[in-house]
């Protein structure tokens, strides 16, 4: 199991970063991508603090890695931040998509896959031309854990499979109930309408980390 969008106290979640990575362990996840929310007030703040999780690294059998979610940042602003983000030591840029759930700006989809972020996040009802940028960018696309976000799994499915696009599932987790272990992450892939051949495929051939799971 690879989860890369989850949140700790330095957002909204409930958990510390060290807390979080132990109760992902025991769900059997290999690899965490821990992407609090940030804008330009917060992402100094928070990849500090998060990236220091990494020095249990050498502890454990898991990966991990400080990232971010940018949430709500004006698309216009959105690649000053990324390219901030990386200079900063960001391992991972997730992007907060137009979810139908949330007041998302209107074109965060597209300038998220216009920038090159590793995974759009629950990006709602994307349109086939957003499906076939985030093949041509390399963009992963999220089939999500998380209730409410993943109304629109199946439609996120069909369209980046029609497309040739990389999917990713994740859990958006922000409390220790949000995770998952691989059994429940397959599960969502199918419900997503993906068979069982491909939905494995999404969960053990992961698009950006390759790890002997």
């Amino acid at each position: 199991m690879i989860d890369l969008h989850t949140h700790t106290v330095f957002s909204d979640g409930e958990l510390i970063p060290s807390e979080l990575v132990r109760r992902a362990e025991m769900k059997g996840c290999r690899a965490l991508g821990i992407t609090d929310h940030v804008d330009f007030t917060n992402v100094e703040f928070v990849l500090n603090h998060v990236s220091k999780v990494k020095e249990l690294e050498d502890v454990l059998e898991m990966r991990i890695l400080s990232g971010i979610e940018m949430t709500h940042v004006p698309p216009p602003k959105m690649e000053r931040l990324a390219t901030y983000a990386r200079r900063l030591g960001a391992d991972l840029i997730v992007v907060h998509g137009e979810t139908p759930v949330e007041p998302v700006a209107p074109g965060t989809n597209r300038k998220a896959l216009e920038i090159g972020a590793e995974i759009l996040a629950h990006p709602g009802f994307i349109t086939p031309e957003e499906a076939d940028l985030a093949r041509d960018n390399d963009v992963c696309l999220e089939l999500t854990a998380r209730r409410g976000h993943n109304i629109a799994n199946g439609h996120v499915a069909r369209l980046a499979l029609e497309a040739g696009a990389r999917l990713v599932v994740d859990t958006d987790a922000h409390a220790p109930e949000d995770l998952i272990d691989r059994k429940r992450a397959i599960e969502i892939a199918r419900g997503a309408g993906l068979t069982l051949e491909r939905a494995v495929a999404v969960v053990e051939k992961h698009a950006i980390i390759d790890l002997d799971l």
